[in-house]
């Protein structure tokens, strides 16, 4: 009866024990997973409206020591729940947090939707943006457990390769906003000169890199060599900002005959009474005298928002502002729209003196749910459309390039200010000067600030000054190296004007474009090569 009773005790210690061991595995699980999502909050909050751009430089660390610890302790791959499980909280926590403005939506009762249904909409879209990120971050880590876990500088160099392609394979997607040299805008800007180089990618490869060396000291302390990690760490974050800041000191050497006064006005003009007859009737006066303050100020040009005057360019002449324009002579970049048919599209006119269309330009990257519905046969039933205007809206040409009587524009409306690739391909058609119009007023105010982070961007990597003017904020003057001039508030009706440059200068991105990209996918598969066959 002995031997039963201590062979019961026996299995009794054992089922406690796999049940303690179980409760202590299901521990760690969570502890890891609110890890990972904390340390996408603290990526997310680098940009508007925290702006605490410094985080950026260790907040992707602790994802890569949780996706390379489950990849040690795996003897079957094959397992990718829980490593994506891993990505897709610190994406929520990123892009979750930096999108979080997407939520202004709410509650859109000057479309006439239900607060019920509204909320809805709210929250699948921001859902939605968070998961289209956390896809990236998903395939990055299934990307990155399949790396030699014996060979940490081929993993960071991996890690680098794989996260910039995926990056710029998203860039070039309908839904793309928070790369991760997003983070350092408009705060860092010694950093964001290497933009001038090969763009975002630049600025990104670089904080991936010295996530990846945090990271795998941490990993592989207390070894005598994992110092070297965070010297290589520290030398790149030190010789990169040494690089920025040489370009960022370099002299702007402008001519008197490169000389450009502009102004805008910010119309103050709120999504909600915009195309109501109140609203209409302040558009019209709102923009025509703020065009007549700033002819009498002498400016060579003045841009109004996107959207401006909500008519059709048929009806153009029928506006105040038209014959305004025919009194004063001072050309205008007036934001309006354009029948096609029962579609319409979104466009930037140049008016000039005697009150003809010079040239124009179409809004080419159109806002997802917003301007259009992505696989519209299927969710069209669905989703109610956000756009104001009851036609469909349809997008530009890809390759437009915007002539004005004082030179080539680039030229970026509203959402299009997140895709790099279009400014740089205007500027090294000629494009001299960058003119941003946008209307975020229906979003929450950390919208245009990130809004304005991504035209300093693009102003930096083109070398160009920009001109941004928004509905209700913030608009603003940036010159070449990032800095803001001027800034206007928000929720206010804004005249104001600034003298610009024209320049004709080709930066190494502008000229080459994102050269670095395809050169760290091919030394990175060399590498690999070398390492894996060779040696």
């Amino acid at each position: 009866m002995e031997w039963r009773s201590s062979l019961l005790m026996l299995l009794m210690w054992k089922k406690q024990n796999n049940h303690f061991r179980e409760k202590s595995q299901n521990q760690i699980l969570f502890w890891e997973l609110a890890i990972a999502l904390v340390s996408g909050i603290l990526m997310g909050a680098t940009v508007a409206p925290i702006g605490c751009w410094w985080l950026a430089w260790f907040a992707l660390a602790p994802l890569w020591v949780l996706i390379v610890k489950y990849r040690r302790n795996q003897l079957n791959n094959s397992h990718l729940f829980y490593p994506v499980l891993l990505a897709i909280a610190w994406s929520l926590g990123y892009h979750g947090t930096a999108l979080s403005w997407i939520t202004g939506i709410y509650p859109m009762d000057w479309l006439g939707v239900p607060r019920l249904s509204a909320l809805a909409i709210t929250l699948f879209c921001w859902t939605a943006i968070s998961l289209w990120g956390g896809i990236l971050v998903s395939l990055w880590t299934i990307l990155m457990l399949h790396l030699d876990r014996q060979k940490p500088g081929l993993r960071i160099l991996l890690g680098i390769a794989i996260w910039c392609a995926l990056e710029g394979l998203w860039s070039t997607s309908p839904l793309w906003w928070t790369s991760l040299s997003f983070t350092q805008s408009p705060h860092n800007l010694v950093i964001l000169h290497l933009g001038q180089l090969s763009g975002p990618t630049t600025v990104t490869a670089i904080i991936v890199a010295v996530n990846g060396l945090i990271a795998e000291f941490w990993l592989n302390r207390p070894k005598e060599f994992v110092s070297s990690y965070l010297a290589i760490a520290t030398a790149i974050l030190l010789n990169s900002h040494l690089v920025g800041y040489i370009l960022y000191l370099q002299p702007l050497q402008e001519l008197p005959t490169t000389e450009l006064k502009v102004g805008i006005v910010q119309g103050n003009i709120p999504n909600q009474i915009k195309l109501l007859p109140v609203g209409f009737r302040r558009a019209m006066i709102g923009y025509t005298e703020g065009y007549l303050t700033l002819a009498d100020q002498g400016v060579s040009a003045v841009l109004t928002p996107e959207g401006a005057l909500p008519v059709y360019q048929s009806q153009l002449n029928q506006t105040p502002l038209i014959r305004a324009i025919q009194e004063k002579g001072v050309v205008a970049w007036l934001g309006a729209f354009d029948q096609k048919g029962q579609d319409y599209t979104n466009s930037i006119f140049t008016i000039l003196g005697n009150g003809q269309v010079f040239s124009r330009y179409d809004k080419y990257k159109l806002v997802p749910l917003g301007e259009y519905i992505p696989f519209a046969q299927f969710l069209g039933s669905i989703i109610q459309r956000l756009s104001p205007i009851e036609a469909t809206q349809i997008p530009g040409a890809a390759n437009q390039l915007f002539a004005t009587p004082f030179g080539r524009a680039i030229v970026g409306i509203c959402y299009e200010s997140a895709f790099s690739a279009n400014f740089r391909r205007q500027a090294a058609a000629g494009g001299e000067f960058i003119l941003s119009a946008s209307n975020d007023s229906h979003y929450s105010a950390a919208m245009p600030e990130q809004h304005h982070s991504q035209d300093i961007m693009r102003a930096i990597e083109t070398d160009r000054w920009a001109v941004r003017v928004t509905n209700t904020g913030y608009s603003a003057f940036v010159n070449p190296h990032g800095r803001t001039l001027w800034k206007s508030g928000y929720n206010t009706y804004e005249v104001h004007a600034e003298t610009i440059h024209r320049r004709q200068t080709q930066t190494l991105y502008v000229r080459w474009g994102d050269w670095l990209l395809p050169l760290l996918l091919v030394f990175s598969v060399l590498v690999w090569f070398w390492e894996s066959h060779i040696r």
